[in-house]
C-alpha cells in the first residue's frame, strides 16, 4: 500500500486525521504533529514527502475562510515575512537530502519540545518590536530556512503574531496565508530535489482525505468551544513529540 505495510498507512493516516482536526481547532501545529509521528515509523524524506500536499490543499482552505479579500488583505499585512520564507525555504531545500537522520530529529524535536514546554508553563511567547519590518525579515528568515528541511515554518509566525498581538481571527487567517505561500513553495522546491516524486506523490496525496476530514471536525469546534484547554492537551501532545524526537537523535549524537 503505497509501498509501506498496511499498518504504516493506517498509522500516518489516523495521524493525519488528527493533525487536521487540531489545525482546524487552532490553526497551526499539523505539520509538526504529523512530521513527529511519521518521523517514527517512516524514513525522514518519505515523512516530509507525505506531509507535503496535505499542508497545501487545508491550508488553501483556511487561508480562504474568510474570503479572498480578506486572505489578499493578510498578504499585504505580512508581505515582508512572505516574501523571506519563500526564498529561504527554496534555498533550504536542497540540503534535506544531506542532513544526517539525527540531526533532522533534533531539529525538529528540540524546537517543538523548548515551544511547548514554554508555552505550557504560562510564559508569554513573545519578543519586544521597535520595527516591524525587521522582525518580519528576521523571523520570516529563520522560517524559511528550517522549513525548506524540515517542512516545518510555522513556529517564527506565530512568535510574530503573539509579539504584534493580533487579533485571534485574523492570526488563524495570515497563518493560513503564511502556510499556504510557504506550502506552495515547499511544493514546487521538493518536486525539483526529488523529495516529492512519483512514488511519494500518491501516498502525500491519499492523505489529503483525512487531513479535510479532521479540519472540518476541527472547525467545528473552534466556532462553538473554548479554544484555550484544548490548545493546552496541544501543547502536551507536542511536549511529548518532541521529546520523541529528541529520543530518535540521540543514537547519532552520543
Amino acid at each position: 500500500m503505497f509501498g509501506l505495510d498496511p499498518w504504516q498507512f493506517w498509522t500516518i493516516f489516523a495521524v493525519t486525521a488528527f493533525a487536521g482536526f487540531v489545525k482546524g481547532a487552532i490553526g497551526f501545529a499539523m505539520p509538526l504533529i504529523m512530521a513527529s509521528a511519521f518521523a517514527s515509523i517512516l524514513p525522514p524524506q518519505t515523512a516530509l514527502a507525505a506531509l507535503i500536499l496535505p499542508v497545501l490543499t487545508t491550508n488553501i482552505h483556511q487561508a480562504l475562510r474568510q474570503g479572498p479579500a480578506a486572505a489578499l488583505q493578510s498578504v499585504r499585512n505580512f508581505r515582508w515575512h512572505i516574501a523571506m520564507v519563500l526564498v529561504f525555504l527554496m534555498v533550504s531545500a536542497g540540503l534535506a537530502r544531506q542532513i544526517p537522520q539525527g540531526l533532522m530529529y533534533a531539529l525538529l524535536g528540540l524546537p517543538i519540545l523548548a515551544f511547548s514546554l514554554w508555552q505550557l508553563a504560562g510564559k508569554p511567547l513573545t519578543l519586544p518590536i521597535h520595527h516591524r519590518r525587521r522582525a518580519e525579515v528576521a523571523t520570516g528568515i529563520i522560517g524559511g530556512l528550517y522549513g525548506g528541511v524540515s517542512g516545518i515554518w510555522g513556529p517564527p509566525l506565530v512568535v510574530l503574531l503573539l509579539s504584534l498581538g493580533i487579533e485571534k481571527q485574523e492570526q488563524v487567517r495570515v497563518q493560513g496565508v503564511v502556510f499556504l505561500l510557504g506550502a506552495a513553495g515547499l511544493t514546487v522546491a521538493h518536486m525539483t530535489s526529488g523529495i516529492l516524486n512519483a512514488q511519494t506523490i500518491p501516498l502525500s496525496a491519499a492523505l489529503c482525505v483525512p487531513a479535510f476530514g479532521g479540519m472540518l471536525a476541527g472547525f467545528a469546534l473552534q466556532d462553538r468551544m473554548n479554544v484555550v484547554q484544548f490548545r493546552r492537551w496541544t501543547l502536551i501532545l507536542l511536549v511529548i513529540t518532541g521529546l520523541n524526537l529528541a529520543r530518535r537523535a540521540l543514537p547519532d549524537w552520543i
